[in-house]
């Protein structure tokens, strides 16, 4: 199309990302009567929900009796290192089991016990068996059941749309201007309500557990970019389990179930070494403790050939394994014609998951700009310093729905719906300023980019490494503007690998920024010159864009824990240590 020209479209709630967090939001507002729109990248059944393999947690205590919400609140306020914000813990602890048994009644077809109930499992960390699954492709069948549920609302789903601009004007949105990958076709989207469920920023490491065009930080770009904040960039959670080989697909998930159905870690001189690092828990420790145990045995020479450690789950029959683990065994063996039945796998740690993000209002999911919420990864609190495993996805259905109804509510008490012709030529000036001749290519600089990250911040950093990083990222923003972008019969693949890199480029920034004032070891923030825990550190990081657009860090103090909170965290059997030493 020619530069300018734009379609429009009109919703009451427009939802951008149709993962599991954006579906849930735009199933209840579109229950709430109102008109919905889901706007994607992918196709919608190829998100990065699909990832999700191991499980969703829920206290249900349908195989532990004992369990319970304060315990599962315990679990995760404490194993995130206090740092989360208590009342979003609270909210998911209390309300993760309504929303396990309603998306199974959806179709998510939840395995199950003899007695009918939904079976759990264990995963790292948790005191109980809480994690409810189906088989290892749990996210597959809570994706599955949502967009059904969507289809049945007739709720649209359009993919291929890139969202370069959420509209803004006097500290107000009003929609999102978005190209389609495909076409170039522009389209402003007019909504009494934006919500953000774009994921996280992991894609930005060199190995990674997320797949092409996925979490390149575009969301915390589009949010910081109208005034929006974000909190603990540091904590990027490092799953102790990728793939080592072949290259083309290092990184790639081996879901922590492997390890909650009785998998061994051992190392490349065939010892099991989990009971240096956590001789209670094994290989069911905390994800933070159990990708710095597989990191310190590589690089202090007990790697396996390929640089990895070995991951065993061959003790265990293979109809066990076909049964708990289909998704796995087929990975390895269409990658490798590895039997895992037979032979360990190798895995070495991988950059999976975001625990930072847009700063939120607990109940709501508010941003702080009027009219856009957020909710899924792309938002923090929740998991502060480390994320326990089958937290993520009861994240997305309780966050998300709480985003959908507030969004609705909003929608449901306007009487005017705002625009701004400026605002709209300006997001269409945005686009066209990338569209040019130059000297170069997006894909080599998002390769640089990689390997900035997983050299400078990667699982153990210090303050040389980060501000070696941080110069780096200035030299690569400097060359964004000779960037080549040209559309043509194939597409529109050059304009998303630049907005993808901006993206990118400000996620890093801000990562590396938050990552060099946090000055001690916490979670998943490891750091050699500052192996230990600080108490005067027990505060988040903040970042936001300044008038001059650049960024700035700031410190939050932690919200304190009402006497409810505090009496629960103190009557646990939770046996989590703060010392929060740096594995030697």
């Amino acid at each position: 199309m020619k530069s300018r020209e734009h379609s429009t479209q009109i919703s009451n709630i427009l939802v951008v990302g149709s993962g599991g967090a954006g579906l849930r939001a735009a199933i209840e507002a579109k229950m709430a009567g109102l008109a919905v729109t889901v706007l994607g990248k992918r196709t919608k059944g190829d998100v990065h929900t699909v990832l999700a393999a191991g499980g969703i947690n829920a206290a249900l205590s349908n195989v532990d009796p004992e369990d319970s919400w304060q315990q599962h609140f315990a679990d995760t306020y404490l194993e995130g290192y206090g740092i989360g914000e208590p009342r979003i813990v609270e909210l998911m602890a209390k309300e993760a089991p309504d929303l396990v048994e309603e998306i199974d009644r959806w179709g998510a077809n939840l395995a199950k016990l003899e007695n009918g109930k939904i079976d759990q499992r264990y995963f790292g960390a948790h005191t109980y068996r809480r994690t409810c699954y189906s088989g290892d492709y749990t996210g597959r069948s809570i994706l599955m059941a949502l967009l059904n549920k969507a289809n049945d609302l007739n709720i649209p789903i359009h993919d291929s749309q890139y969202v370069t601009e959420i509209l803004v004007r006097d500290g107000t949105c009003f929609g999102a201007m978005s190209f389609n990958i495909k076409t170039g076709e522009r389209t402003v989207h007019l909504a009494d309500a934006v919500i953000l469920a774009t994921g996280g920023h992991t894609r930005i490491w060199r190995k990674s557990s997320s797949r092409r065009y996925e979490n390149t930080g575009d969301g915390f770009y589009l949010g910081l970019k109208v005034g929006c904040k974000l909190t603990d960039m540091e904590m990027v959670q490092f799953h102790p389990t990728g793939m080592v080989i072949p290259e083309e697909i290092a990184g790639t998930l081996v879901t922590e179930a492997v390890r909650g159905e009785g998998g061994r870690l051992i190392n490349g001189k065939g010892e099991r070494f989990m009971n240096k690092y956590d001789s209670k828990r094994m290989e069911l420790s905390t994800r933070d403790r159990v990708a710095m145990a597989n990191y310190t045995e590589i690089i202090e020479g007990r790697a396996t050939p390929n640089g990895g450690v070995y991951l065993d789950i061959s003790h265990r029959d293979k109809d066990f394994i076909l049964e708990k683990l289909p998704r796995m065994y087929r990975q390895y063996l269409d990658a490798l014609m590895i039997d895992i039945s037979k032979e360990p796998m190798e895995v070495s740690p991988t950059a999976h998951y975001s625990m930072g993000g847009l700063v939120v209002n607990p109940d709501d999911h508010w941003t702080g700009i009027e009219g856009l919420y957020a909710a899924g990864e792309v938002t923090g609190g929740l998991h502060g310093a480390n994320r326990l495993g089958g937290n993520s996805l009861a994240e997305i259905l309780i966050f998300g729905k709480r985003a959908g109804r507030a969004a609705a509510d909003r929608s449901k008490q306007m009487d005017v719906h705002l625009r701004s012709k400026s605002v709209i030529q300006a997001a269409q000036e945005k686009i066209d300023s990338f569209i040019k001749q130059g000297s170069e290519l997006a894909r080599p600089l998002q390769r640089n980019l990689r390997n900035i990250m997983w050299d400078c911040c990667g699982v153990v950093r210090d303050q040389d490494k980060l501000k070696t990083g941080l110069e780096k990222i200035a030299d690569l923003k400097k060359v964004i503007k000779d960037v080549d972008v040209r559309l043509d019969s194939e597409g529109c693949d050059d304009l998303v690998l630049v907005f993808d890199l901006e993206a990118s480029i400000l996620s890093a920034e801000a990562t590396l920024l938050s990552a060099l004032e946090r000055k001690e070891s916490r979670g998943s923030h490891q750091r050699s010159d500052f192996p230990n825990s600080s108490e005067s550190e027990k505060v988040n990081y903040r970042i936001h864009l300044d008038e001059n657009h650049q960024l700035k860090i700031s410190r939050h103090n932690i919200q304190p824990l009402e006497k409810e909170l505090q009496n629960i965290v103190a009557g646990t059997n939770e046996i989590n240590n703060f010392e929060g030493k740096l594995i030697e």
